[in-house]
């Protein structure tokens, strides 16, 4: 959410920032109806103010009257007016208010200035790592994790859907792996703290994020009265957590990590990169989050962008780090990175974490502040989340990449005490 100074006193800054985002025409009749909202909103407080002193002065007067024995009747009937007057502008001001918050709630985030203009052709690569391997005797991960009994698409279509898997064996072994080697890693070299969060939460804490309103299509929704959500990914209940709160300074930077299922509808999505593990409804991921300073989310962007990397690296897989122009980067987000390993059997790039600072548009919304010293007036932190890792595409990469002659996968060295064998090999189909 924005701040109302930046609507009040820099409306050409808020444009501009639709304009790089290629979304100004779309939303220009909304900065519109802001923009007036604002000057009604501020006009509403004036004549309240300005009533407001005119009835603290006449109750002087009343007073005064009272104590001469003078008549106060005609004083006294303008205050009830007055009062009356106040009491209806207070309304309309609520309302003018509440208008406004729903217009706020469907405007994007600010682009930083580093974030280049234009859509996704436009994304430069940033850095990479490692040397693609040549996939023209690979397989695809869905043809070799059939034929290694690791995934079972067809009876998860059968049980959910399509969209869903069912991980078997030494596959469902290799998702448990990776759970507890990120979550290792993350705690233990990196200092983040392990969270264990809800898989539903409110209908606050996705509009907290930036969920809602904006992609409630792509969510799924509790049926009944609860007014839950199944999460989207674990930003939404690890940001939450300090909703409404003022943190101390000296717990910044704070860093937490979880692990969850992730549940995306993805609506309009269909027929769009479906064959395996590629675009999933339900998938597993660990997930970092950040709160920061405003003077040092620029450093925390970079330090958690390079913690995902290190598992990327650490997996073998090559990888490239890809900075999301104006237009292509998410609604709530500033600034994002997206990390993107080589999938030789797909011969494509595959996303596997998006990193991103959303400066004060989270904190604003979940209303999450800190206090910079004892006595000092609160201030909003700035949020940070990033994927570390996301699970499916990260098990397609491993499997095409790690490809052995003898139709097996080797494993990197890292996981092979989690999944308790150095390769994965073919065993009797179920």
């Amino acid at each position: 959410m924005h701040d109302l100074k930046l609507v009040r006193e820099q409306p050409a800054l808020l444009r501009d920032a639709m304009r790089r985002r290629q979304a100004l025409d779309a939303l220009a009749p909304q900065l519109d109806r802001l923009e007036a909202l604002e000057r009604e909103r501020r006009a509403l407080i004036q004549e309240v103010e300005e009533r407001k002193a005119a009835r603290n002065a006449g109750s002087q007067e009343v007073a005064r009257r009272r104590k001469a024995g003078e008549s106060a009747d005609a004083l006294i009937a303008e205050g009830r007016r007055l009062g009356e007057t106040i009491a209806e502008l207070d309304v309309r001001r609520a309302a003018v208010e509440s208008e406004l918050d729903a217009v706020l709630l469907h405007l994007p985030n600010v682009p930083l200035p580093d974030v280049p203009d234009g859509g996704e052709d436009d994304s430069p690569i940033v850095r990479a790592w490692g040397t693609p391997r040549d996939g023209a005797e690979l397989l695809p991960h869905w043809e070799l994790g059939a034929r290694l009994a690791l995934l079972d698409l067809e009876r998860g279509v059968k049980v959910s859907g399509s969209g869903f898997v069912v991980y078997r064996g030494a596959g469902a072994r290799l998702v448990r792996a990776l759970m507890n080697w990120c979550l290792d890693v993350h705690t233990a070299e990196h200092g983040y703290e392990e969270v264990w969060a809800p898989a539903l939460v409110t209908r606050a804490a996705m509009t907290g994020t930036g969920q809602l309103p904006k992609f409630e299509d792509d969510a799924y929704a509790i049926a009944g009265d609860d007014g839950l959500f199944l999460i989207p990914t674990a930003e939404v209940p690890v940001t939450n957590l300090y909703r409404d709160e003022i943190l101390d300074a000296a717990r910044l930077p704070m860093a937490l990590c979880a692990y969850t299922p992730c549940f995306r509808r993805e609506a309009g999505s269909a027929g769009k990169d479906t064959r395996g593990l590629q675009r999933l409804h339900q998938f597993d991921k660990v997930e970092l989050v950040r709160y920061s300073t405003p003077e040092d989310s620029a450093a925390q962007l970079e330090l958690l962008t390079g913690h995902a990397e290190l598992l990327l690296q650490r997996l073998e897989l090559p990888y490239r780090v890809k900075l999301l122009a104006a237009g292509d980067t998410g609604f709530s987000s500033a600034k994002t990175y997206d990390l993107e390993v080589w999938a030789p059997g797909l011969g494509r790039w595959l996303e596997v974490s998006s990193c991103s600072v959303f400066t004060d548009f989270q904190a604003r919304r979940a209303n999450i502040r800190f206090r910079p010293a004892s006595g000092e007036k609160p201030r909003f932190v700035h949020t940070l989340n990033g994927s570390g890792l996301a699970f499916p595409r990260v098990i397609a990469a491993l499997l095409e990449h790690h490809q052995q002659p003898d139709g097996s996968v080797r494993l990197p060295e890292p996981l092979r005490p989690y999944v308790g064998v150095d390769a994965l090999g073919p065993v009797a189909a179920r």
